[in-house]
């Protein structure tokens, strides 16, 4: 018996496919996202465009969470895409040169395969261009959400590459305050990092409860990933009021979890809390932060 290959033909619009490879890009299966991008082909420029720049996020979202380093040649591509003429860019430059931004906030707190926040030993002109940036973004966000998350990296510049952690939480209240108007990975992404400086000042109760909600509202969203590193900050928590062995049971589930979809970060993050560390504890001058 021979098996042979078919093929079906079907009409899917570019908003639905989009739609189901966000999906797919958030809960981790961004191999299918890809090929299912790849797969796609479009005739005219503006759609075409947003393949792209679609296919560049799912390779940074990957590079974050698996370790990889695919966002850079996509986004590229990405560019070449939206340059095939002025009317095929889509939201103006907008999508494209936030992403831009989040690559080289990536690029600049990841070092080395491990997370090096702060200044030291950072061209101070990245720095401040990618704040630049970020603000240019804020100024000409086409809606509250993105310039929610405009603000979310504006907070996460000040937060994790100038040591200018006072600055912060104000650009995380207006992220928040964004993400609810409609967009929960927003509004988990700022409640996890109100969180952090919640829990720096010792205000665990008050951490606690950002932290519950993040991450619940990161499982609403479908992020597997981002529920799992939300789950870690849980695990220090519990190791904060005494309870070591629920907090090494959930590390040693975040840990298993996240190698299983190839989440490497959080695996490796996880592991090494079960070994001692602290994923929140602020870098001290010329070390490795978290």
């Amino acid at each position: 018996m021979t098996n042979t290959a078919s093929t079906i033909t079907t009409v899917v619009s570019l908003d639905q496919l989009l739609a189901a490879v966000r999906e797919l890009r958030i809960s981790g299966r961004w191999t299918r996202a890809a090929d299912l991008l790849d797969a796609a082909d479009a005739s005219d420029a503006r759609d075409r465009a947003r393949l792209a720049v679609a296919a560049a996020e799912v390779a940074l979202e990957r590079d974050w969470f698996g370790g990889t380093s695919l966002a850079g040649a996509r986004l590229d591509a990405a560019e070449r895409a939206c340059g095939e003429g002025k009317e095929a860019r889509p939201q103006g430059d907008w999508e494209l040169d936030f992403l831009r931004l989040r690559h080289g906030y990536l690029g600049l707190v990841r070092v080395d395969g491990r997370f090096r926040p702060g200044p030291d030993g950072k061209d101070p002109a990245a720095l401040t261009a990618l704040r630049t940036s970020a603000e240019n973004l804020r100024g000409r966000a086409p809606d509250a959400v993105r310039r929610g998350w405009a603000e979310m990296y504006l907070g996460l510049v000040a937060d994790n590459l100038l040591a200018e952690r006072d600055l912060a939480p104000a650009h995380y209240e207006a992220a928040l305050r964004a993400g609810e108007s409609g967009d929960d990975l927003l509004s988990r992404e700022a409640l996890r990092h109100l969180g952090d400086h919640d829990h720096d000042s010792g205000d665990h109760p008050r951490a606690l409860e950002r932290w519950r909600r993040a991450t619940e509202l990161g499982a609403r969203a479908g992020t597997v990933p981002g529920t799992l590193s939300q789950q870690l900050l849980l695990a220090v928590l519990a190791r904060d009021t005494g309870d070591e062995a629920g907090a090494a049971a959930l590390a040693r589930e975040v840990a298993r979890w996240a190698g299983a979809i190839g989440a490497v970060t959080t695996e490796a993050q996880a592991n090494a809390f079960l070994a001692g560390a602290d994923p929140t504890a602020p870098p001290s001058p010329g070390a490795a932060g978290r």
